[in-house]
Order: structure tokens, then sequence, then C-alpha cells
């Protein structure tokens, strides 16, 4: 079966420059039933599957932002990674995996 797709050119949201994303990258991507195509080019890519996979950044994103609240379990000053509200229990590290524990088992 011959494929139905052109080699389209694409600019990289990361470094600006343009890359070929070719009909057999879009067959596959179909094949995979992704319906995006690619934001970054080949080589940003590769960059930020390795910041990843080494616990980097990722180019482009935002790091993450870290917010000062008390465990409502011990009362111990923690950091969260969201903005806590008044209507919702925080916990510190340890006090969640307990509570997530014991609500896992019946």
């Amino acid at each position: 079966m011959q494929s139905s797709y052109v080699d389209q050119t694409l600019q990289c949201r990361d470094c600006g420059n343009s890359f070929v994303w070719t009909a057999g990258e879009q067959d596959f991507y179909e094949s995979k039933h992704l319906t995006n195509s690619p934001a970054r080019c080949p080589t940003c890519r590769a960059a930020a599957k390795k910041a990843r996979e080494s616990g980097g950044r990722v180019p482009g994103t935002r790091p993450r932002e870290f917010f000062p609240a008390i465990c409502d379990r011990c009362g111990v000053q923690t950091q969260v990674p969201f903005m806590p509200r008044n209507d919702r229990p925080v916990y510190c590290s340890s006090c969640y995996d307990q509570v997530r524990l014991s609500a896992a088992s019946p």
C-alpha cells in the first residue's frame, strides 16, 4: 500500500529552525494514532528526551514552582508543587505516603 503523505517542512518551537517531517514519519505517526505533528526538530527532540531521562528540565518549559505549606497530619513545614487551598488537606511526603497507602487498602 502506498502512502498518501507528502513531506512537510515544519518549524521547531525550541530552536526556530526548519525541519522536514517525512511522509514515512507521518505514516508512522498515523500507525501509532498520534494526531499532532512534531513541534520540535529531531535535534531538539533528542535533547528534550535526554533532559527528561536525566531528570533535568526540558528546554522551553518553566521550572516547577513549589509553595510552602504545613502538613495537616503532623504539622511539619513542607513544600508542595501546587497552591494549597483551605478546603483540602495538605500532607508532607511521609504523611502523604501513609494516607495514600491507608486509602488503597480495604
